[in-house]
C-alpha cells in the first residue's frame, strides 16, 4: 500500500472540507478500496498507486475549483469524481485502440483523419506548438481541431481548452441582435459548440464550461491574457486584422498548444481592410518552429457536392484572374499645350466647334 500526503495552502478547511469533513467522505466512500484522512490541512491518501493517482487528479481539481469559486460542496465533489471514471474509461479504450485515432465521440464514434492532408494536419500539431491550417470550407480544419484538442484535454496534456472566433458578419448585416453577451455571439460560434457536442457528452461539456475548463469565446476577449496550458484555437482568422491576429498570437504561453484555422476565400472583412491571416503567412513563412497545412478540395468530407462547388469556384477565380491578367492597359498621356504638340500649327487656334483653325495669312486680309 502507498501513502501520500496532500498540504492544503490557503484554503479555509470549512469550506474546502464541508461541514463534518463531509466532502472528504464523500471522496473516500468512491474509492471503497483507499483510505483518505484529513488531519488539520493534511489530507494523507492510502492505497494502491494508479488509485492514490486518481485521487490525486480529483483533489488537485477541487482545490482550482475552491480557488476559483471560494467553495466546494457535495455536488461539486460528485461532478469531479464522475468526470474522472469518464476519463479513466475513456483511456482504457484509447490504449486499446488504434493509432490514427483522435478521440473517440460522444456516442462512442471513432474520430480520425480521413485525408492524407487531415493526417498532416495532425501530425503538424503534434510536432508543433503553432500550426497554421488553411483551405476551403468542408475540409475538416475544425472538427479535426476541436477533435485534438479534446484529446489533449482527456490526456491531461492541457488544463484546459480555449477557442475563439473574430465575430464578422458573412456578407450580410444582421442588426441588432437581442440578448446578453453570450447569446449574442452564440450564433457565431455555433459550429464550435456542434464539434464539441459531438465529442463530449451533454452533461460533462456543461460541467467543462461552468468550470471554465473549456472556454469559448471571441477573440476581442482575447485581449491583454497569457493563455497557458491550453489548448487554444483561433477559427475562421481569415477575418481577422494584423493587429487582432497580432494580438493573439503574442498571447501564447510557454505551455500552450496554438492552431490557427482559416480559409482564403472566404474573407468577409471591408474591401479595403487587409486580412491578418494573409500578413500573417507572408510574415511568418520563415519563422522555425510554426507548421502549415494546405488543404484543398481533395479533402472536402462533407456532400459530394461541395467538392464540385469548391471547384468550380477554384475555376471561375482562375479565370477572372486571367482575364484581368491579359487586359490591355491604357498609356496614359499627359495634358499637352499647342505649343507642345508637334502635330499643331503655332498659330492655330481653337474654334468653338472645340476644332483647330488654318493658320491666319496676312498678307491676303492687307
Amino acid at each position: 500500500m502507498v501513502e501520500k500526503i496532500i498540504t492544503l495552502e490557503n484554503v479555509s478547511l470549512v469550506d474546502f472540507l464541508g461541514p463534518d469533513n463531509q466532502n472528504i467522505r464523500q471522496l473516500a466512500a468512491a474509492f471503497p478500496g483507499s483510505k483518505i484522512i484529513s488531519r488539520g490541512n493534511e489530507i494523507k491518501i492510502q492505497g494502491q498507486t494508479p488509485v492514490i493517482a486518481r485521487i490525486n487528479e480529483i483533489l488537485s481539481s477541487l482545490i482550482e475549483h475552491y480557488h476559483q469559486y471560494g467553495q466546494i460542496t457535495d455536488k461539486v465533489v460528485s461532478e469531479y469524481v464522475s468526470a474522472a471514471d469518464d476519463e479513466q474509461q475513456e483511456r482504457i479504450i484509447a490504449t486499446s485502440s488504434p493509432a490514427d485515432v483522435i478521440v473517440f465521440g460522444a456516442k462512442g464514434g471513432v474520430i480520425k483523419a480521413k485525408t492524407p492532408n487531415q493526417q498532416r494536419l495532425v501530425d503538424s500539431v503534434l510536432k508543433n506548438d503553432l500550426t497554421f491550417a488553411l483551405g476551403p470550407a468542408g475540409t475538416g480544419k475544425t472538427y479535426i481541431s476541436v477533435a485534438l484538442a479534446v484529446r489533449a484535454l482527456k490526456n491531461k496534456e492541457v488544463k484546459k481548452i480555449i477557442i475563439s472566433r473574430p465575430v464578422v458578419e458573412a456578407g450580410e448585416s444582421l442588426g441588432f441582435l437581442p440578448g446578453d453577451m453570450k447569446e449574442k455571439v452564440d450564433p457565431y460560434l455555433r459550429p464550435i459548440y456542434d464539434a464539441l457536442e459531438d465529442m463530449i457528452p451533454a452533461e460533462k461539456l456543461k460541467f467543462y464550461q461552468d468550470n471554465k475548463i473549456i472556454e469559448i469565446a471571441p477573440l476581442a476577449y482575447m485581449r491583454g491574457r497569457t493563455l497557458n496550458n491550453a489548448f487554444v484555437l483561433l477559427d475562421e482568422a481569415q477575418n481577422t486584422t494584423p493587429s487582432q491576429l497580432k494580438m493573439f498570437l503574442t498571447r501564447m504561453g510557454p505551455s500552450a498548444k496554438v492552431m490557427v484555422n482559416g480559409d482564403r476565400s472566404q474573407i468577409d472583412l471591408p474591401t479595403k481592410q487587409k486580412s491578418g491571416l494573409l500578413q500573417a503567412l507572408d510574415i511568418l513563412k520563415d519563422v522555425r518552429g510554426i507548421g502549415f497545412v494546405e488543404m484543398s478540395a481533395e479533402d472536402v468530407v462533407r456532400h459530394r457536392l461541395v467538392k464540385e462547388i469548391v471547384y468550380a469556384y477554384d475555376r471561375f477565380d482562375a479565370t477572372q484572374q486571367k482575364e484581368q491578367a491579359n487586359r490591355p492597359v491604357r498609356e496614359y498621356r499627359p495634358y499637352q499645350k499647342n505649343n507642345d504638340r508637334p502635330d499643331r500649327h503655332p498659330d492655330a487656334r481653337p474654334e468653338n466647334n472645340g476644332t483647330a483653325s488654318l493658320p491666319v495669312n496676312h498678307e491676303q486680309q492687307l
